[in-house]
């Protein structure tokens, strides 16, 4: 488990009773003394999640006075032009509380880039790594170090491996060494497994930790605590009351300048083997032993391992489980926007789909004849993630004897809402009688949202996740097996788009909730799509 600050409390009981905020500081997490490698520190996302989540950490007090940042990249960059890009990054990228626009808070950044420094080099060179090594050694709180692969996955093994033959895959004996890489943990089955043997072959698996800032998310995070801290949903949460639940990660946005990346990859690889698969996972493990890393872990991996293989042997099409779509010419908030045939990078006659629709079934006694629905795509009229569950009906509804007209389709299910973004929170909607003399039902809304009812800020997700791994805690980050599985899944799905190109694309215009083709594939069980 994550360790917690032990800073010296001379206050009397009685203080500690009339200032209860002196004891939520007290427990607050707080890392130990390290520095963090980056490599690719010179790139997008170091500047627009890394050192704003840094900079959000430090002046929250949740890095120790002696945390560094060691940036490191090809660009020929001094520490001071780093310091300037970086700073650059947090009065754009940060949080409204921590942005440094209009000055901001002088003293707290001169602290922070303080503790900023470069080292340029070519990520196949030893002599990078031997340099590396001298600063490393050269700071105080160098025997821990976190190392933050912000590269294409293509350069993992090669910095790996380099990392090794330098000594630096454990720096110090008096300390730890970890290492952070972010997706796509491989584009396939077999790519994740020669990934996971290259990882492997110079860290141990507790040393490693994938990154997926979904698991972030203090909605998903909160789900764990919403069905096991709660006595009245667990028991519920499950075949005999639960009629479907679907998953949607809508954007309204395109593919925002990264052609190239998307022709590789797709709705499928970007959108659902990891995030969808994830929350899907939270959503529908078994209770672990403890609220640690491992049972977590463990208990995700069984759920989708039980899952029902999406082409089994001898299906005549891919249809059945799924639809894919990419969206044309339309308009997006009023606003005319291009197909993604039009986008920069995209060839004229591309297949590649920007919307999937999946229907997964969980074989194990939890789940099973539960479908779980999921969906994702690229623009789509509003920017919005949740999970939707929705209940069965009462085995008996008296009131279409009391209410003339009155079937049994038109009271309308209760809905479990959980909102990922934006407005974060959590609804349920159930049926009460409007006041009055006549029996008229109407459905209404209990709604608990994060920004209202706690007046505090919610962290960003890569603020929460950089903190366990200098805590060393992995709850919130992929094992080696469940990315392995979650590509099991997907591989033949994939392998069978490859080998059937749709061929009419695109199908959905931007600005739509998908193609047609999604509201049949869901119809066809006699349920529809939401429309959050």
């Amino acid at each position: 488990m994550a360790a917690f600050s032990t800073t010296a409390n001379t206050a009397t009981a009685a203080d500690e009773r009339v200032n209860p905020l002196r004891e939520g500081l007290r427990m607050q997490r707080t890392a130990p003394p390290c520095t963090m490698v980056i490599f690719g520190a010179s790139g997008d996302l170091t500047k627009r999640k890394l050192m704003p989540a840094l900079y959000a950490l430090a002046r929250m007090q949740r890095l120790a006075p002696n945390f560094h940042v060691i940036g490191v990249a090809i660009s020929d960059w001094s520490d001071d032009t780093f310091r300037q890009h970086m700073r650059a990054g947090v009065e754009q990228f940060a949080s409204p509380n921590d942005q440094l626009a209009d000055g901001g808070d002088a003293a707290s950044w001169a602290s922070f880039a303080s503790r900023l420094q470069y080292v340029a080099g070519n990520f196949d060179d030893p002599a990078l790594y031997t340099k590396l090594g001298a600063t490393l050694r050269a700071l105080p709180g160098g025997d821990n170090v976190l190392f933050y692969l912000a590269i294409p996955p293509s350069l993992i093994a090669t910095i790996g491996d380099q990392l090794a033959r330098a000594g630096l895959n454990q720096v110090s004996p008096k300390g730890w060494t970890r290492i952070i890489v972010e997706k796509p943990f491989g584009r396939d089955l077999a790519s994740a497994r020669s990934l996971n043997q290259a990882l492997h072959r110079v860290f141990d698996e507790e040393q490693i930790f994938r990154i997926d800032h979904y698991l972030g998310k203090e909605t998903v995070r909160n789900i764990i605590v919403f069905r096991f801290a709660n006595g009245i949903f667990e028991p519920i949460w499950n075949r005999r009351y639960i009629d479907h639940v679907q998953i949607t990660v809508a954007e309204s946005i395109g593919i925002e300048r990264r052609g190239k990346y998307y022709e590789e990859a797709g709705a499928l690889r970007d959108m659902v083997q990891n995030h969808l698969l994830q929350v899907l996972a939270v959503v529908a493990m078994e209770a672990p032993v403890r609220f640690e890393a491992g049972p977590v872990r463990d208990e995700k991996v069984k759920v989708i391992s039980s899952i029902r293989p999406l082409l089994p042997a001898g299906a005549a099409s891919h249809e059945v489980c799924a639809v894919r779509g990419q969206y044309g010419p339309g308009f997006v908030g009023g606003e005319p926007v291009a197909g993604y045939r039009d986008e920069a990078n995209v060839a004229a006659d591309s297949s590649r789909e920007t919307f999937v629709a999946l229907k997964l079934g969980i074989e194990n006694w939890r789940w099973a004849g539960v479908p779980f629905y999921l969906r994702s795509g690229k623009r789509l009229p509003k920017r919005v993630s949740e999970v939707a569950i929705r209940f069965k009906s009462p085995p008996f509804l008296m009131f279409q004897d009391l209410i003339p007209g009155t079937g049994d389709t038109a009271i309308a299910a209760n809905v479990l809402v959980i909102r990922i973004q934006p407005d974060e929170g959590i609804s349920l909607r159930f049926e009460a009688k409007v006041p009055g003399t006549d029996m008229r039902l109407r459905p209404v809304k209990m709604d608990f949202q994060y920004g209202t009812s706690f007046g505090e800020p919610q962290p960003e997700a890569y603020e929460t996740l950089l903190l366990d791994a200098m805590l060393g805690d992995g709850m919130l980050f992929a094992r080696y097996d469940m990315v392995e599985t979650a590509w099991a899944l997907t591989t033949p799905l994939l392998e069978a788009w490859e080998q059937f190109p749709a061929p009419e694309f695109p199908n959905y215009a931007a600005g739509s909730w998908g193609p047609g083709a999604a509201d049949e594939f869901i119809r066809r069980d006699g349920r529809e799509w939401r429309r959050p």
